[in-house]
């Protein structure tokens, strides 16, 4: 049976997962607009430490979500730790609007915002695969609608959370991201018979305290774990490392013990999973190297209506929002006439963009002021491209495991993707690191930083174009993987 190009026209679920999503997702990026500026002008670190500092602990949000999905998939189930990370999240935002100067303190409230999110973060989307059959034309533009939730919840966040923060100080806008996560759990409880029947086998099943427990006390020593590990940037990085191992690894085994089309499938999304680090470090220069460009070197005015600079951030999500209905739309009338274009291909069309986002920054950079200041017209053009970018890529990731990847492994799978995100945070920490330059007693000269900024995006953007163009080489032998038809050798040999 044909399936509608409504894209609006979901499994009644769809909708309280989007709304859960899109409040979690405010307390989230309303803390991401604030932290690498945060930890400079609160904690008194460098730029070069903020921006370590932040790639750390955005490895840990990100890392940590392996073991959410795993926990989810197998042991408490997807809805209980779901709503398990949604607390622990809304506990760390409410320490970091009580923390003020004190190091230590900020330090546990990320801890719980890591281990949070590592808990909550590939649930709702596996979730989420669980409302449709298999085949069903309408997961791409669910899976692209849900991945606008994200991106109203950020928007709204990035919007106002900064200029409650200039107003009322920095608890204020701490404590709006608490305010979200309330939202979040709230809109779970009142509509949560919408997914009764819906889950992984342990959801369907009565509590087992025991393991609950377990989980809770896991919990505890992980957040305290984090929280030293941040004080500890080497440990973190090697406790990563280790965890990345360890996931490919089960990866690995997984694809070896499948056999023919599954096992094709999982060979093309481990390594589209891989062409994603490279768009997730493009990603992490929007709250550090990014966010910094334009407090430092871009005119503080979008039409000629003064901003605050960290406001800048918030493009992102805007144009996200203004183009997923249209994508998800073309998805839908596309797949439904047989001309889609496959998912590697959208992906290698995402990069290309994405590298075109950088490489357009030190283009504008030519046209800077005599005092070394750039048109804000430069950077909204760059957050169009990389929006769109992101669409084709991160966006359709959460499609693309649910697609690829059998349903016993979707938790843990979707964890891995989002494994990529930790290990590009790091890499993308260190790249960020190269636009700091000595300030003279705090103050920052557009001038000095102006060519600092404009080689390093120049640099990011030539190799985000070497990878895309790999990617757009590729794209036909992971398509052919993906349906399952033979491949050249394999034709060969039928031909004998």
């Amino acid at each position: 049976m044909s399936q509608s190009t409504n894209v609006l026209r979901q499994p009644k679920p769809f909708y309280m997962i989007f709304f859960l999503e899109l409040w979690e997702r405010f307390g989230y990026y309303g803390l991401q607009a604030l932290l690498a500026v945060y930890f400079v002008k609160q904690l008194g670190m460098d730029d070069t430490t903020s921006f370590t500092t932040f790639g750390a602990f955005s490895a840990l949000v990100f890392g940590l979500v392996a073991i959410g999905g795993f926990i989810g998939d197998r042991v408490i189930g997807t809805k209980r730790t779901m709503v398990l990370g949604a607390l622990v999240l809304a506990s760390g935002y409410l320490l970091m609007g009580m923390a003020d100067h004190d190091h230590h303190l900020v330090y546990l409230a990320l801890g719980c915002i890591a281990v949070g999110n590592g808990l909550f973060k590939a649930n709702p989307s596996s979730l989420l695969s669980k409302c449709y059959e298999e085949g069903d034309k309408r997961l791409d533009g669910a899976f692209t609608m849900y991945y606008m939730a994200i991106n109203i919840g950020s928007f709204i966040s990035m919007v106002l959370v900064p200029e409650l923060t200039d107003r009322f100080g920095w608890s204020v806008g701490f404590f709006t991201c608490t305010l979200g996560m309330i939202l979040s759990v709230g809109s779970y409880w009142f509509l949560r018979s919408w997914v009764n029947g819906i889950g992984s086998a342990p959801d369907l099943a009565p509590v087992d305290m025991k393991k609950m427990v377990l989980v809770l006390a896991g919990t505890v020593a992980a957040i305290f774990l984090s929280a030293w590990m941040l004080q500890n940037l080497t440990v973190a990085h090697v406790l990563l490392a280790a965890v990345s191992s360890l996931v490919v690894v089960i990866f690995l085994k997984e694809i070896i013990a499948s056999k023919g089309t599954e096992q094709k499938k999982m060979i093309a999304a481990l390594i589209m999973m891989l062409q994603a680090v490279v768009f997730f470090v493009l990603y992490m220069q929007m709250p550090t190297s990014l966010n910094f460009f334009a407090i430092n070197n871009v005119e503080h005015n979008i039409l000629g209506i003064a901003i605050n600079p960290v406001t800048f951030q918030s493009l992102n999500p805007f144009w996200i929002m203004l183009a997923s209905p249209v994508l998800a739309y073309l998805y839908n009338r596309m797949g439904n006439s047989g001309r889609d274009l496959s998912m590697p291909m959208k992906f290698a069309i995402g990069m290309t963009l994405c590298a075109t986002s950088f490489l357009i920054l030190p283009l504008g950079a030519q046209f800077a002021n005599a005092m070394g200041i750039v048109s804000s017209g430069w950077i909204i053009a760059s957050y169009f491209f990389q929006a769109i970018g992101e669409l084709l890529i991160s966006g359709l990731g959460l499609a693309m495991v649910a697609q690829l990847v059998p349903q016993r492994l979707t938790g843990f799978i979707m964890g891995a993707w989002f494994l990529t995100s930790a290990a590009a945070s790091v890499i993308g920490g260190f790249i960020a690191s190269m636009t700091t330059v000595p300030s003279s007693n705090g103050a920052v000269d557009a001038l000095q930083t102006l060519p600092v900024y404009a080689k390093v995006f120049l640099e990011i953007g030539l190799a985000a174009a070497v990878m895309a163009g790999l990617m757009l080489l590729t794209a036909p032998l992971l398509a052919r993987m993906i349906n399952g038809d033979e491949t050249i050798a394999e034709q060969a040999a039928t031909a004998h």
